[in-house]
């Protein structure tokens, strides 16, 4: 057989199979000039994908979704959801498309799904389209978080669709093709638990628990177990973001995935200035999603999931209690997880004495005087080697800082830790490199208006975030004078 006689993906779709109930097959709206922006040519040989083959037009066609490829069932998935606290029971993939499953070179299933391949029967008042600047904002940032080591969804590419997109005004269209373990949310299982449903909820969990969590199916208590693993998974996903000043946006139980992963980037950023009130997103009036709440929204997103996987645990006050009961472990799981990074971003050896208030003395610290959280610790591990100037000079009242920092090097000297092993640690785990919002948007814009070579430059810059550059030096600093105005925007 000829490589271009071989189907595009060899596609096993076990959704469309197993969850018929959940799926809405439906067709990308047909685009006459797909043009690739940006594909991912690393992610496609892992996913065992021909990237010339998807750069041809029967590539850019598929990925479009104006055409269907061999093996694939392209439906619309559904599920409810709580947006800003207030439940929509019925949401769904109003401008996306599941193509398909594939099996990456790792043996792990993949879904690949479309954003902005057109109407669906969840569009509502939506017009199913997605302009070219958010699909390049969620390429970039998916692809940066990959390369921090936090669990994600990713990019595949972004096509052009030559068409106009309104918003407030004509924008050029596009369409993503983003890559994730699946597209399981909380929100699908808020979905069928409201239709009461005991057996397609359970029909539900235990494919969540075979795709997800295997080791829960040997549990005494599948269903209780599964959503113990759930709650540690997110404790530990969100550990991830705080870690790295990562502001979702958009926090909605729609957008938590079963599987862990970070997923449905919008109105997205990293913070600079450390401020636990630092908001984006432009709908985000309240700040109900703001870095500092990220911990306390995913718990409570997480209480909606328990609340539906209810009828599989028992209907009794002591199954509410055995569910509030894992609940409540997602506190002491995220302070676990987040503390231990903390500790590395220290240069510390697990264990260190009293690295709770050291740490937490670090953060206060941190919220009063605001400096830049990324270059905070570069130029921390940077004092251990060399002068400590470049870390003093972010701190506005400089002797709040030498205190801290004094107990810091008795507990590196405690731990018998040298300096450089320190430094080396630290410069490890603490990246230099972020997206920064204002270079971003530069990006972005250059994109919009037809210049790609910025954001191809930057989506260089942002796959190698730790290891420091000549000639990057932008990169590694926040906008001068930046009046903290920035705001982003979900696309829709």
């Amino acid at each position: 057989m000829s490589v271009a006689s071989k189907p595009l993906f060899a596609f096993d779709n076990t959704y469309v199979r197993e969850l018929p109930e959940l799926a809405q097959p439906w067709q990308g709206a047909e685009v006459e000039s797909p043009v690739i922006l940006a594909l991912g040519a690393q992610l496609a040989a892992e996913l065992g994908l021909d990237p010339e083959r998807l750069q041809s037009p029967e590539g850019a066609a598929v990925l479009s979704g104006s055409t269907a490829p061999e093996g694939a069932e392209p439906v619309a998935m559904a599920y409810a959801g709580h947006q800003f606290g207030g439940y929509s029971p019925v949401l769904g993939d109003g401008r996306a498309l599941l193509l398909g499953e594939v099996i990456d070179r790792h043996g792990v299933r993949q879904d690949v799904h479309l954003k902005g391949s057109g109407k669906t029967p969840f569009a509502r008042a939506g017009d199913g389209k997605a302009a070219i600047e958010p699909m390049l904002r969620e390429f970039a940032i998916s692809e940066a978080m990959h390369a921090l080591g936090i669990r994600t969804a990713r990019s595949l590419a972004v096509v052009a669709t030559n068409e106009p997109v309104r918003r407030e005004t004509l924008l050029p269209g596009a369409v993503l093709t983003r890559i994730a373990e699946s597209h399981l949310r909380v929100g699908t299982f808020e979905f069928v638990a409201a239709q009461g449903d005991e057996a397609l909820l359970r029909k539900l969990t235990d494919y969540a628990i075979a795709r997800h969590h295997p080791e829960a199916a040997e549990a005494e208590r599948p269903a209780l177990d599964f959503y113990r693993r759930v709650v540690e998974a997110q404790a530990d996903l969100v550990a991830s973001w705080m870690l790295v000043g990562f502001v979702h946006g958009v926090m909605n139980t729609d957008n938590v995935a079963i599987s862990g992963q970070t997923i449905d980037y919008g109105p997205c950023a990293f913070m600079d200035a450390y401020d636990l009130q630092t908001v984006f997103s432009s709908i985000d009036s309240g700040g109900r999603y703001a870095y500092g709440n990220q911990p306390m929204i995913a718990q409570w997103n997480l209480a909606r999931l328990g609340e539906a996987l209810l009828p599989l645990i028992g209907a009794s006050r002591s199954a509410v209690e055995e569910l509030e009961a894992v609940l409540h472990g997602f506190t002491v799981r995220y302070r676990e997880t987040f503390t231990a990074g903390m500790g590395r971003k220290l240069g510390l050896k697990p264990g260190a004495p009293d690295l709770d208030l050291l740490v937490d003395d670090l953060l206060l610290l941190l919220q009063n005087q605001k400096p830049d959280f990324t270059q905070f610790f570069r130029g921390l591990s940077a004092s251990l080697t060399g002068s400590d100037a470049r870390v003093r000079a972010q701190f506005p009242e400089v002797d709040g800082f030498d205190r801290w920092a004094a107990r810091w090097r008795e507990t590196l000297a405690e731990q018998g830790v040298s300096h450089a092993d320190a430094a080396e640690q630290m410069d490890r785990v603490n990246p230099v490199y972020i997206p920064r919002n204002h270079l971003v948007q530069e990006a972005l814009d250059a994109a919009t208006g037809g210049d790609l070579a910025p954001f191809a430059a930057m989506l260089k810059v942002l796959e190698e975030p730790f290891t420091e550059r000549p000639g990057l030096e932008a990169w590694a600093a926040p906008q001068q004078d930046d009046p903290g105005t920035f705001r982003t925007f979900c696309g829709t």
